[in-house]
């Protein structure tokens, strides 16, 4: 068995994510590894185009702020809770997709592994809504290990 040493975990407060991270916090119990965090604040998901810059700036931006700090604090006591040593990692601005952080994070953080939840789209709904995961995949410079959900999204929508 391949010994990890350093594990990224990028969440983002999504069951799939949530079951990536107690995949990675069994995987590091087991082999000693330390766990990196990782949340990329993505702001443009709260925007709606009607509020001010100003509002934007001085009210949404810190309240995002907020919830991806409280995210991380609750996935690290996780990871301490269990005994194992953890680094959360914020980025709240600059360029760049998702998976262009996960990575760069993992080559500066020497991370010699990335687990990361899918949600498991297929078709048309990963087309629209893309995927980070994927995207990690592609251009990784390290193993992924990729923590699907329990069932397809579209076999749940399809009940």
């Amino acid at each position: 068995m391949t010994r990890f040493h350093h594990l990224l975990v990028p969440v983002d407060g999504s069951p799939t994510s949530d079951k990536a991270l107690d995949e990675a916090i069994r995987l590091a119990g087991t082999s000693g590894a330390n766990i990196t965090l990782l949340h990329v604040m993505d702001e443009l998901s709260y925007v709606t185009g009607f509020e001010p810059a100003t509002v934007y700036a001085s009210q949404l931006v810190p309240l995002m702020r907020a919830a991806s700090e409280q995210l991380l604090a609750r996935c690290g006591e996780k990871v301490l809770a269990a005994g194992l040593q953890v680094e959360c990692v914020l980025i709240t601005e600059g360029p760049g997709r998702v998976y262009e952080h996960v990575n760069d994070c993992a080559k500066t953080g020497q991370a010699d592994l990335i687990v990361i939840g899918s949600h498991g789209r297929r078709g048309l709904g990963r087309v629209l809504l893309g995927s980070d995961a994927e995207q990690i995949i592609r251009h990784a410079a390290v193993p992924v290990l990729v923590v699907r959900a329990t069932e397809p999204v579209e076999a749940r929508h399809h009940r």
